[in-house]
């Protein structure tokens, strides 16, 4: 009994050995490098690619929120990156990646049980990948969020390095966890509010987070999305960004809704039904969101209780992860559930409505619209606002890899001195002056006509 007690910790004592090893075969200064391949598609191309499966009155609303800046362009522009990612130096060592890791992914939203924690909250593109490439994307959004704040060039640097510090340090505190404790663990709002330097700040976030926790989503978007016609609720159409598309008048509209619930209803654990029928379906419309997703195929559905009281649901459509040319194909077969075991995996708390569905070929996953959400207000955030957030948003990513991948292997490679993030430092400035590139290529698309762009 004694040796099976002790067998695990000496296994991991040899994962973290060999990643240490690691470091004579991909040297941690290695990670600094960036240079566009001579071979390197067109980015412009890459995005156009996409544009196929959107809808096409959408797309140049994509391009127009691309448009204002090389932050606003990043956003967009995960596909690009994916490939330049691709072509990076990495050790092997894989994790559940959230694909699309940039500052304004990272947020507070509601747990099932009300409180309010801080984490991940985009996962469109998640799929087993290289931890390295969700690290050199959140440190690169820093840079350049700080470039566009108008910080200067030695903090935007310092932020990186941050980003990658902050990752070292919690890999290396998370790697000692029981899998149990690593499940449980999360940042509470709390935890978060804490750690802002600045008291105004502090004021001002603590503000935000106990509005957000004394209402739900439904309760905050029913009065903005919805009216009433005829004596029935129905969500007003306010395009470009919402509207009803002519499908939805057509006379076998109502059997495709109740199908693509049904699918929906199966997918999600039998309590979670029992829940769900409790609704019934109003209203969908097609919503505009984000900036990457704008023109992808994402329906908010009105659901109203017995008592009157709303639900709004999300089917927002799922692709295939912009990392699978690079990282191989999904093990589903719908992208919705890519999406949403992805998503339960690295989130410490995940909606109680996640689920996914099929419509018309196409996959979708389900979520509500908005369940307390709080995001950051990046554009307002100092040096010291965003070094916090900095921290923050690496030690929850540093957690999310921790549950799904070797923990060991990457604490031993990273080890403790700060060779890794002063590499990270380097690329994300070197991969922010190529977004700047890029991003001018679009620009002068749209100045020629070559690209419509629609700016709200």
């Amino acid at each position: 009994m004694t040796t099976q007690l002790l067998r695990p910790a000496a296994e991991t004592s040899e994962h973290e050995e060999r990643g240490k090893v690691l470091r004579g075969e991909v040297p941690r200064e290695s990670h600094a490098e960036w240079k566009p391949s001579p071979s390197r598609e067109n980015p412009l191309d890459i995005l156009q690619k996409a544009d196929d499966a959107r809808v096409p009155e959408l797309v140049p609303i994509r391009y127009g929120r691309m448009l204002p800046s090389p932050f606003t362009f990043f956003r967009g522009a995960a596909a690009i990156m994916a490939a330049d990612l691709a072509r990076t130096p990495s050790i092997g060592v894989r994790v559940q990646a959230c694909g699309d890791c940039h500052l304004k992914n990272f947020g507070g939203f509601a747990t099932p049980e009300r409180n309010i924690v801080f984490d991940i909250n985009d996962f469109d593109e998640t799929l087993p990948a290289p931890w390295e490439w969700d690290v050199k994307r959140l440190a690169t959004s820093f840079v350049l969020a700080a470039r566009s704040n108008g910080l200067p060039k030695s903090v935007s640097r310092q932020l990186a390095i941050t980003c990658a510090e902050y990752y070292r340090k919690s890999i290396r505190a998370f790697a000692k966890f029981t899998p149990l404790d690593l499940w449980y663990s999360r940042t509470t709002a709390d935890d978060f509010i804490n750690d802002i330097p600045d008291p105004r700040m502090r004021h001002a976030v603590a503000g935000r987070v106990q509005k957000a926790a004394s209402r739900r989503g439904s309760d905050i978007d029913y009065p903005k999305l919805a009216e009433v016609v005829n004596g029935e609720s129905r969500i007003r159409d306010t395009p470009p960004l919402i509207f009803h598309p002519e499908q939805t008048r057509e006379a076998g509209w109502r059997a495709d809704v109740d199908d693509i619930l049904r699918r929906y209803r199966e997918s999600l654990p039998h309590e979670r039904r029992e829940l769900i029928d409790r609704y019934h379906f109003v209203d969908a419309a097609l919503k505009v969101v984000g900036v990457g997703s704008v023109g992808t195929r994402c329906w908010i559905a009105l659901m109203v209780s017995a008592t009157n009281e709303p639900l709004f649901l999300q089917f927002k459509q799922a692709s295939n992860s912009v990392f699978e040319p690079y990282a191989g194909k999904s093990d589903y077969e719908n992208s919705g559930q890519r999406v949403v075991v992805g998503q339960r995996i690295m989130q410490s708390a995940s909606d109680i409505f996640l689920g996914w569905t099929q419509a018309n070929g196409r996959d979708f996953y389900v979520r509500q619209l908005r369940d307390a959400k709080i995001s950051p207000l990046v554009e307002q955030f100092d040096e010291a606002m965003m070094l916090a957030f900095a921290q923050a948003c690496a030690k929850t990513l540093a957690r999310a890899h921790a549950k799904s991948g070797n923990a060991w292997t990457i604490r031993g490679y990273l080890g403790k001195n700060d060779a890794f993030d002063d590499a990270i430092g380097t690329f994300a400035e070197r991969y922010a002056d190529q977004t700047e590139v890029d991003h001018g290529l679009l620009k002068a698309a749209v100045r020629s006509g070559k690209i419509d762009a629609y700016v709200e």
